[in-house]
């Protein structure tokens, strides 16, 4: 004869609340697991849980629906076996850098870096005594000269910022075959318009803040590695790093995943657009996109990112440091702000903000003039932004 169970307590019942499990039907999108707590039938299946990131969900630092959703889309979008999404961008730069080197290990990399990646490897090197040798992208040579026994990686960017210096990832990857030294490849300026796991890289990093997930409201970063043991190295290193990210943020970064063909085809489009309208401008000195035919990169750009060249580009004004103050100032339609591959044009003056603590040869040794300022393209109408910029140029002169 069956028994009854008593009616749970109300407060019992508040704290048990019924899950529902879809039958019969699934979601079109990609729900939020926003819980970072699952159950077990057993101690034995919750044991083997532990045992790695292929294994069931059990704690959210260590892995989730909705974030594995984002990692399984960004490993097929760059063709990896794996990716790992971080809570930054700077989170899959740290797991990738602390999660492979040790001290007394070597770095071959390129001098224009992302900030925040040169001063990481400058912390390593001072800290844990990691070697770092700077190359400038361009020849082979220069990296088959800096290897060494003890190199571990080679790390890229595809594009860099914001002199928009194209590197020719496939040459430099090239000159490590016969060597175990991976290649790391920064692609935050050009998803979809490069793949460096098909040209070489072993191992590609993303700030989805920027154009992947693309609205200017969501921080993260995702690394997708070619082969699956490199990534469980490096997740065993994240999840002690506290570096993994969110599922609220990974599903607007999902969100934003859905559009980024569209987007990037748009903004690299109106990008040459401005870019050949600011080089004729006689305000201007010198535009910095891959797109323009006096770009140093143009030609093995054309080769590279035959599809567009993304939507950030610089250019040096004439009236040096004070010119590009005033102009990030005057501009209407576009936003005086840091990041870049939103929906919204952003610009920003380096000299007067993120660099301002630099004199003009300091400047000029980090490639960049007292006059540059960077602008990543929106969504906006092409003639609305150049429209924004000519009043701006006037009021700069």
């Amino acid at each position: 004869m069956a028994t009854t169970r008593p009616p749970h307590d109300p407060q019992t019942r508040a704290v048990h609340p019924p899950v529902p499990i879809p039958a019969g039907s699934r979601p079109l999108g990609v729900p939020i697991y926003q819980g970072h707590l699952f159950g077990f039938e057993s101690a034995g299946a919750l044991a083997a849980a532990f045992q790695g990131p292929d294994e069931a969900f059990f704690y959210a630092r260590m892995g989730n629906p909705t974030v594995r959703a984002l990692e399984e889309a960004l490993a097929e979008l760059e063709g990896g076996a794996r990716a790992l999404a971080t809570a930054s961008g700077m989170g899959a730069v740290n797991a990738v850098l602390a999660g492979l080197l040790r001290s007394g290990d070597h770095v071959i990399a390129q001098a224009s870096l992302y900030g925040g990646t040169h001063a990481l490897l400058t912390d390593l090197a001072d800290r844990w005594g990691v070697e770092v040798t700077r190359v400038g992208g361009d020849d082979p040579a220069e990296v088959r000269d800096a290897l060494r026994p003890a190199t571990r990686l080679l790390y890229l960017e595809t594009i860099s910022n914001p002199t928009t210096h194209v590197t020719d990832v496939p040459a430099l990857t090239a000159a490590l075959e016969g060597t175990d030294v991976l290649a790391v490849v920064d692609n935050t300026f050009s998803p979809l318009l490069f793949a460096p796991l098909a040209h070489g890289a072993d191992i590609v990093i993303h700030s989805t803040t920027k154009y992947i997930g693309g609205h200017g409201d969501v921080l993260g970063g995702a690394a997708v590695f070619a082969d699956a043991a490199v990534h469980h190295r490096v997740w065993e290193h994240a999840i002690e790093l506290g570096a993994i990210a969110d599922p609220f943020a990974a599903w607007l970064t999902v969100r934003g995943l859905a559009t980024l063909p569209m987007r990037i085809a748009r903004q690299s489009a109106t990008a040459l657009d401005l870019a050949g309208r600011l080089a004729a401008h006689p305000s201007v000195t010198r535009v910095h996109y891959p797109g323009v035919p006096e770009h140093p990169q143009h030609e093995l750009a054309g080769r590279l990112l035959p599809d567009g060249h993304g939507g950030v580009l610089s250019f040096e004004l004439a009236g040096g440091r004070d010119a590009g103050r005033v102009f990030s100032e005057a501009v209407e339609l576009i936003t005086l702000g840091p990041s870049l591959g939103d929906i919204a044009s952003l610009v920003m003056h380096p000299a007067s903000t993120s660099h301002r603590q630099l004199d003009a040869a300091a400047l000029a040794a980090a490639g960049i003039g007292e006059g540059t300022v960077r602008l990543s393209v929106g969504l906006e109408s092409a003639d609305d932004l150049w429209r924004d910029i000519e009043q701006a140029l006037a009021k700069a002169r």
